[in-house]
């Protein structure tokens, strides 16, 4: 569904640090930056990168871990960041290859187990032995996967419009709505492709967060030249994009099987920790489908449909998707910083 475009009021659009900062300078000016939304930022040097965070609430509290997707940054959070920094340490960190963290060269850095190692990495690094996972779209992937390898890491997993490998193996392989619908992915796995994505102050990304969600306004001055300014971070979208080079689930085509050449064993991906996931039903591109089955893979799963949600649900539908995580994750345990697993 194309929506046109709304206009509505916003604030001044955010003043971007000044390039060539230190890392140190730079973090200071994200301080700054951020300060009023009780926001702070941080650098986490974990398995041989370093990861740019940003962070709100306590460190002995139970840690929170969001994890975005493409082609969004860790300020895809900041809402649900001060939301939950009342009983949480929430933690967004920008993944390997976006904006302010390190964007190694080599294809290979994105594959799962070095994402995963990511992720443990980070929960090591605020010294703690558990935490609850929040996860969209790629970021969802490595959730997914984390929970099935590290259960006894995690105390919870919230995924949003994140599709689980074995059903998305699945119906991109058999089913011709999700492989349409899942195209795009080969266009976004051609070299060069980053070109066309910059050109015109990033249209074509621009359009991409626009054009298919349910509520533009959400893409206001502010939010937007928030974007502009981590696309254009020295190799941020190379950096994005290598997370669908470095995936081998894709659409199958003429050169290449992809997910069709792909058998995944469910008993290996298996989430045997208790799992909520958000669904925005209006999502183009992860349809309905890749919920079809799940409960067979999550035993203790929940699941919340919203017919108003695109794939862009945390930005639509803030408050919905807040009000609905404290719901589920009231009276559920939770594990502070310095408590046995």
């Amino acid at each position: 569904m194309i929506v046109a475009a709304m206009q509505a009021p916003s604030p001044p659009p955010s003043i971007a640090p000044p390039p060539g900062l230190s890392p140190t300078d730079r973090l200071a000016s994200e301080n700054a930056r951020d300060a009023d939304a009780g926001i702070r930022h941080g650098f986490a040097p974990v398995n041989g990168v370093n990861l740019h965070y940003a962070a709100s609430g306590d460190p002995q509290r139970p840690l929170l871990l969001f994890l975005h997707g493409f082609p969004e940054f860790w300020y895809a959070w900041q809402p649900l960041l001060q939301a939950f920094g009342d009983e949480w340490f929430a933690v967004a960190p920008d993944q390997r290859g976006y904006n302010l963290s390190d964007k190694p060269a080599a294809l290979e850095a994105y594959r799962p187990r070095q994402l995963m190692d990511d992720v443990l990495g980070l929960i090591d690094h605020f010294g703690h032995r558990r935490a609850t996972l929040v996860a969209h779209d790629w970021g969802g992937a490595v959730a997914w996967n984390f929970a099935a390898r590290h259960a006894d890491r995690l105390d919870a997993l919230v995924a949003i419009n994140a599709a689980h490998s074995v059903p998305f193996a699945r119906d991109l392989a058999g089913h011709a709505g999700q492989r349409q619908a899942s195209q795009y992915m080969l266009s976004y796995r051609q070299p060069g492709i980053e070109t066309a994505l910059a050109a015109d102050g990033c249209a074509a990304l621009l359009d991409k967060l626009r054009r298919h969600t349910t509520d533009p306004r959400w893409l206001d001055a502010a939010t937007q030249a928030r974007y502009l300014e981590a696309w254009t971070q020295p190799g941020a979208l190379t950096g994005g994009l290598n997370w669908y080079r470095a995936s081998p689930l894709h659409p199958p085509t003429a050169d290449e099987p992809g997910a069709a050449g792909i058998t995944l064993d469910p008993a290996k991906f298996r989430v045997e920790v208790p799992t909520l996931v958000i669904w925005g039903e209006r999502d183009p591109h992860l349809l309905p489908c890749l919920l079809d089955g799940l409960e067979a893979l999550v035993p203790d799963l929940s699941v919340v449909r919203d017919v108003h949600g695109s794939h862009w649900i945390v930005h639509e539908r803030t408050g919905f998707v807040i009000e609905t995580m404290r719901r589920w994750l009231d009276g559920r345990p939770r594990t502070a910083r310095g408590e046995p697993a």
